[in-house]
């Protein structure tokens, strides 16, 4: 986007979301405003004081939960494992309190079955699944614990060996699971990123640019047939699925857009921008989830900010302050 008016007016359109971590994404990500500035100080307060977050969190339950307590994989997509999602997408405080006993809650509640995965006591299955509950325990800051050593550690060899190999994909590696391995381990702090990390990374970035291509979306899939037609739209939010913006979106967390292979990922996500500066997002599961997520227009703006940061970050462009 070339032009400083238009810059400014999606910026300014943006800034104008009812949802406070839209506003503070894009004074942090877009403005590249200081921790300390006092437009995104308030905006990152707001995420707590209104919204979607306190929202979500007034209907957990006692014990850390959402309803239903007998699941915490269902109903989708309000059950505890996609509520604790969204809340680090929205970027809930990881201090909360509430949202610290959900974390511990799914530590306990998916140990056991984290463990089988990894002595290969069970058929290799869900990375989608363990690398999304990876990336609310990083946000909370319980890396240390020794549930989550253990989960970081499934996610290193699950990507590594067998590029998420899952039964759900008729046992073939599954692009959907390495996307959403690779969400957890992006969101790991720098304390966590060992020789093995750096292996899983360019391991999975292989297999999704050298060994494929985002753009073709010629990953294995069950019975060979094509990937979900929902990996050329740009959604928000997905939850186990993964298009060509949340691949991107990654990329830009491992600081890996100049890589071989993205460059027609992003002209792509170029071409898909509007006369007026902005980008149309889709919300296919909004009938299935938090209402207080918002409305079309709320979707349009998390896969703007999301596509102005990318482009952004890979130096494509560069919006005014």
């Amino acid at each position: 986007m070339s032009d400083p008016k238009a810059s400014k007016a999606v910026i300014d359109w943006l800034l104008d979301a009812q949802t406070p971590s839209i506003r503070y994404l894009t004074c942090r990500d877009i403005l590249t405003q200081a921790e300390d500035h006092p437009q995104r100080l308030a905006h990152q307060k707001d995420i707590m004081q209104e919204g979607p977050v306190p929202a979500i969190l007034a209907q957990q339950t006692k014990s850390g939960q959402w309803p239903n307590e007998h699941s915490y994989y269902t109903p989708k997509y309000f059950s505890t494992h996609w509520s604790m999602m969204l809340l680090a997408e929205l970027w809930i405080d990881p201090k909360n309190e509430q949202f610290q006993r959900s974390v511990d809650y799914m530590l306990s509640a998916t140990h056991t079955s984290v463990k089988n995965q990894l002595d290969h006591s069970s058929q290799p299955a869900l990375g989608c699944l363990w690398g999304n509950i990876l990336r609310y325990v990083a946000h909370s800051g319980q890396i240390e614990d020794t549930r989550a050593q253990i989960l970081i550690e499934h996610a290193l060899y699950d990507v590594s060996h067998r590029h998420c190999t899952c039964r759900i994909n008729d046992f073939k590696a599954c692009a959907w699971g390495v996307l959403r391995t690779l969400w957890g381990l992006s969101a790991l702090p720098h304390s966590e990123r060992t020789d093995d990390f750096h292996h899983a990374i360019d391991t999975a970035l292989a297999f999704l640019l050298e060994d494929f291509e985002l753009v073709k979306a010629n990953y294995p899939t069950a019975n060979d047939s094509k990937i979900h037609s929902g990996w050329f739209k740009l959604n928000f939010p997905l939850f186990y699925q993964a298009d060509i913006l949340f691949a991107l979106r990654i990329l830009a967390e491992l600081d890996q857009l100049d890589r071989p292979g993205v460059d027609a990922a992003l002209d792509w996500l170029e071409t898909q921008q509007q006369k007026n500066g902005r980008w149309r997002g889709r919300s296919p599961y909004r009938s299935r989830t938090w209402r207080e997520l918002g409305t079309s227009e709320e979707t349009s703006r998390w896969v703007t900010l999301q596509a102005m940061t990318i482009l952004q970050r890979a130096n494509r462009t560069t919006y005014i302050s």
